[in-house]
């Protein structure tokens, strides 16, 4: 108690004059000696258009003397007067717990003080807790100009307010008079406001559930994409850190990496893939210094570094090796999780990858990386774009051997078992929007996280749109993930991921 009076002794001092009526006066700060010297009760504080501020005192005694004081020099006859006029009342001082006081300038002052009578222009008044409940009652009416006490009356006598008249809409002219449908149910009662809406939505997303896919290089500068607008193959050293950056800044923390290599790097058999110096190891122990906390995921397979463009070793006759490209792929998933990844993602769709790769980690210490299996990966025409980011397209043929028949649905159950019997921590469909009833498929029968990979051609079509003001981008954009998220998708990779993130932030998109 000692502690806060002396707290609100030194910020304020009030100097004030007593009539037989309530009067206001102009405040300013200094020490008082005791705060039963305080001979009124505090009611309110009232500040004028120019910043100025007034205590409303009520007298409480005949009329007192008035003090006089004039910044420092006159603080002893403040004072001397204080304690006059404190000895000729008896009534208990208001214990005043919040106050700041100002001076006539509208700055805070210590140790001088200054007065002048309630003049100029209306103030506007802001109220302040008092020692007790009657007293704040008392300061306290009701817009009527009543008293709490008086309201209450007014309620036990039975006396009540009127409330607003209830205005029920019209229906335009023309509408048919019916009788209502007998109906017990009517689900639209859920819907009828934002607030009801809300309150009931089954789905939520937010920026934890989004995966950014990045495309790196080994320039310096960043290299706008054609076909995807808004998206950049980044310079390693600078565009990355940057866009990781802004990323991060509305709540993105996990991204994916994929590397555009020198076609001089490029071979049949994809040994830059694990080369543990190489542009995917290099960026990995970048972010990882600059950013900790991120997660970092990365493409387990052979087509950026392959001359052939495929996912895999691909024989003379054109077949696509599975246990010899099985092997490359172990080296390089072994390489990243060297450089600090926290989840390989094998995207090839070898068979029993997902299993020697675990078997592969494991041996070499990295018991903790996890395994992002791409599960169920069809052969889709939706992936147009982001092989040409990567210059990644087949020198020959297609991808149809070891990626999923698009017609297939119970297909995705057996690479499923597969891919949780070998030890995959993640499960993923890719494409993501067309293949919603997959990704449901994947979530009724795992218990594992579900991914899904809003690919570079569901990307660009939206934008696309967007751009010729066909649709709204935005909600087109934040209506897609959110179906996503609907069918059972835990996490998503979109090149999205900040736009979306921004918006779901309360920020503009753009």
């Amino acid at each position: 108690m000692t502690n806060n009076r002396s707290s609100f002794l030194r910020a304020i001092n009030i100097l004030f004059f007593f009539t037989e009526e309530v009067v206001k006066y102009e405040t300013a700060t200094c020490a008082w000696p005791e705060l039963k010297q305080y001979p009124s009760t505090l009611r309110r504080i009232e500040t004028d258009d120019r910043g100025h501020t007034r205590l409303a005192l009520l007298r409480k005694a005949k009329t007192l003397p008035s003090p006089v004081c004039c910044c420092c020099c006159c603080c002893c006859i403040f004072f001397s007067n204080l304690q006059a006029m404190a000895s000729a009342v008896s009534f208990p001082p208001a214990n005043v717990q919040m106050l700041q006081g100002r001076s006539c300038h509208g700055h805070a002052a210590f140790g001088s003080c200054s007065a002048v009578p309630r003049t100029g222009p209306r103030v506007r008044s802001t109220a302040v807790r008092v020692s007790s409940e009657q007293e704040a009652a008392a300061a306290v009416r009701a817009p009527s100009g009543r008293s709490i006490e008086e309201c209450e009356a007014d309620a036990v006598a039975g006396r009540f307010p009127a409330p607003p008249p209830l205005v029920r809409p019209k229906a335009p002219e023309g509408t048919p008079r019916i009788r209502p449908l007998d109906m017990e149910k009517r689900p639209r009662r859920n819907r009828k406001s934002p607030a009801l809406r809300a309150a009931f939505q089954e789905t939520t997303i937010s920026p934890a559930n989004l995966v950014l896919p990045l495309f790196i290089h080994e320039g310096e500068e960043d290299a706008p994409i054609g076909a995807m607008p808004g998206c950049f193959r980044l310079g390693w050293r600078h565009g990355l850190l940057d866009e990781v950056y802004k990323a991060r800044d509305v709540g993105v923390n996990g991204f994916v990496l994929f590397p555009k290599i020198p076609d001089a790097l490029k071979s049949q058999s994809g040994d830059e893939a694990y080369n543990d110096n190489g542009l995917v190891p290099r960026t990995i122990r970048l972010l990882k210094d600059k950013f900790p906390d991120i997660v970092v995921y990365t493409d387990v397979a052979l087509d950026p570094y392959s001359s052939d463009g495929h996912d895999g070793i691909v024989r003379e006759d054109g077949v696509i090796m599975n246990d010899e490209t099985v092997y490359q792929l172990c080296k390089q998933a072994v390489s990243q999780a060297r450089a600090g990844a926290d989840v390989v993602s094998p995207s090839d769709m070898m068979d029993g990858r997902v299993g020697a790769i675990r078997a592969a980690l494991d041996a070499e210490g990295f018991h903790d990386v996890s395994i992002m299996s791409y599960t169920a990966k069809y052969a889709s025409s939706f992936y147009g774009p982001f092989r040409e980011a990567l210059d990644s397209n087949p020198r020959f043929g297609d991808k149809k051997t070891y990626q999923m028949n698009p017609a297939n649905y119970r297909e995705a159950l057996l690479e499923t078992a597969a891919d949780e019997a070998e030890g995959a921590d993640i499960l993923l469909v890719k494409p993501g929007l067309p293949y919603l009833d997959i990704i449901r498929l994947l979530r009724d029968n795992s218990a594992l996280p579900i991914a899904a990979y809003q690919v570079s051609g569901e990307y660009s079509m939206i934008k696309a749109a967007g751009a010729l003001k066909m649709i709204d981008e935005e909600k087109v954009m934040m209506e897609s993930l959110m179906c996503l998220r609907r069918a059972g998708a835990d996490i998503i990779l979109t090149y999205f991921a900040r736009q979306a993130a921004t918006v779901l932030c309360g920020m503009r998109s753009k």
